[in-house]
């Protein structure tokens, strides 16, 4: 009896030694890139097309769309000839009454940005698309846009960053 005790303690020890030694270590970042094949980005400027503009806007979609990609993937940022293209421009900028108060005045106002995006993948032309991306966020009509617009311009881009980031790396 002592014996199995023993030996059950023993085995107990070595499977634990055994499973800390072993790490499994899992990194999920959505993308679905053969980096054997696809070294290379080339992300463009995408100008603002809109009739409305906020000035900082552009600036701020275009260097978090190229942050977006160089922290969620090994691509390369190149000027010209990347395995893949990212080109488009920013179409529309608009805010809009959402909802009405009791007393028939807008009780919230949403603002949205729409960007137009053209993916070109060199390596497999069946994923290339044009395709139009919208982000929405709300707010309080008591407070006015130039108090908001800049956070809320921020989470546009997030949403619009991660939208586009899915539908050209991720394939899912």
């Amino acid at each position: 009896m002592a014996w199995t005790r023993y030996r059950n303690i023993l085995t107990c020890l070595a499977a634990t030694m055994l499973l800390s030694a072993c790490s499994v270590s899992y990194k999920f970042n959505g993308a679905s890139i053969d980096y054997t094949k696809t070294k290379t980005i080339q992300i463009a400027d995408f100008p603002v097309r809109s009739n409305y503009v906020w000035a900082p806007m552009g600036a701020m979609f275009n260097n978090q769309l190229k942050d977006y990609f160089a922290s969620h993937t090994k691509l390369i940022q190149v000027r010209r000839n990347g395995d893949l293209k990212l080109e488009g421009e920013i179409t529309q900028y608009q805010q809009r009454n959402k909802s009405v108060s009791a007393e028939g005045y807008s009780a919230q106002t949403e603002l949205s940005i729409t960007v137009n995006v053209r993916f070109t993948n060199t390596v497999n032309h069946a994923e290339d698309f044009e395709r139009q991306f919208t982000a929405n966020q709300s707010y309080e009509t008591t407070l006015s846009l130039q108090q908001v617009q800049e956070e809320l311009v921020g989470l546009m881009i997030k949403d619009l960053c991660d939208q586009i980031y899915n539908a050209a790396v991720a394939n899912w």
